[in-house]
């Protein structure tokens, strides 16, 4: 799987660019804020239709313009898929496959994988679990499109009941239990669904398990080399240490119901939901302890590496390879670092690079060199 070509409309500070790519590595060149990111932003972004960027479509359209387009040819073994997103911020998104009109923008999943590593991705190690949510239910989509749909019917249910939740507790210092009596509508509707999605993120972690410990290894090298017990992933469920983490969607369901009649007086108290994947996250270790607040700046990085990596060969696994980005990473690794990471992902079918400084880039990643300079690119 490549993307053969790429072509934005009033996109980020884009007016108008097309361009033909081709397998094999791709590095775009060009001082910092001159458009880089935004090139392959837009190539990430058809793949799991959300930027790894920003959490809101308005940033990626022009500023003076209402509308942005992405449009992609996709080549498959034989095929040609031609994708087109229209962003209308405040408005329903569209999309179009081979020049018809889709039905919902999410049918485009699924046409297109591809695994991104940005500087942003120290926060998987760093930053709060919701990055580290993201990253599981990112991968997800991509496996199983589906999801996308699954994990959208959770958050709408679990805004309903937070909203009712507030309500309640504001009832009862009414002295009125009207409005709590309607939350248990939606508490099986929240166990259902939730079931569903803490299910496949624990397979997830379980396929992502010995890609990990391989990839980091590799990454790391030399002094920070560790045995393979040393590197550790592990989900861990908002109803606590004692529940089992199966990927069967139905005990999730019912560990689910229980942990929420077991917390129902908390949430009425604080008008909040406390049961569910919105509050669970991925426990990322090394050498025995969680690797946020004890990792180094070192160590974190190829761990971040190393779980990107490891979604990479999760989703080989699953058949076609996925198109690499690279965005600005080599600039943040030692020279060690850069070969080891060069020597892994030389063989990828089609490895997109951005780089401040041509020389951060590996000779073994030679390839095509455009130069992005003020909205515009071409040939270095």
């Amino acid at each position: 799987m490549w993307v053969a070509g790429l072509r934005l409309t009033d996109f980020r500070s884009y007016e108008q660019v097309e361009l033909t790519l081709s397998p094999g590595v791709t590095t775009f060149l060009g001082q910092n804020g001159q458009g880089k990111t935004n090139l392959v932003e837009a190539i990430g972004y058809v793949s799991v239709l959300g930027s790894h960027r920003v959490a809101t479509d308005a940033p990626l359209v022009r500023a003076g313009t209402d509308r942005a387009i992405i449009g992609l040819e996709i080549m498959r073994a034989d095929r040609t898929t031609i994708v087109e997103l229209e962003l209308n911020p405040g408005r329903a998104n569209r999309a179009r496959i081979n020049r018809s009109p889709a039905q919902r923008p999410r049918d485009v999943l699924g046409l297109l994988r591809t695994v991104l590593f940005a500087p942003e991705d120290l926060s998987l190690v760093k930053g709060d679990p919701s990055d580290r949510r993201r990253f599981m239910d990112d991968l997800l989509i991509q496996r199983t499109p589906r999801m996308l749909g699954v994990k959208a019917d959770y958050d709408r249910i679990l805004k309903q009941r937070n909203a009712l939740l507030k309500s309640a507790n504001a009832a009862r210092r009414g002295n009125s239990q009207d409005v709590a009596r309607t939350i248990e509508v939606w508490d099986s509707q929240l166990a259902e669904v939730g079931g569903e999605l803490v299910a496949a993120r624990v397979a997830l972690v379980e396929d992502l398990r010995p890609h990990l410990v391989e990839a980091y290894e590799l990454i790391a090298g030399g002094a920070e080399a560790v045995s393979s017990a040393d590197a550790t992933l592990a989900y861990t469920s908002s109803l606590g240490a004692g529940v089992e983490c199966t990927s069967d969607r139905l005990l999730w369901r019912d560990a689910l119901l229980a942990g929420i009649e077991s917390r129902r007086a908390e949430e009425l108290a604080r008008g909040l939901t406390l049961v569910g994947p919105h509050r669970d996250d991925l426990l990322l270790g090394l050498g025995g302890l969680p690797a946020k607040g004890f990792a180094s700046h070192g160590e974190s990085w190829s761990i971040a590496l190393g779980l990107r990596l490891a979604g990479l060969e999760v989703l080989r696994l699953d058949g076609d390879d996925p198109v690499l980005i690279l965005d600005d990473v080599f600039a943040e690794l030692d020279g060690p670092r850069r070969r080891r990471l060069s020597a892994r992902v030389a063989t990828c079918t089609q490895v997109l690079i951005t780089a401040a400084v041509g020389e951060d880039v590996p000779a073994e990643l030679a390839g095509r060199r455009l130069m992005v300079s003020r909205g515009t690119v071409r040939d270095a």
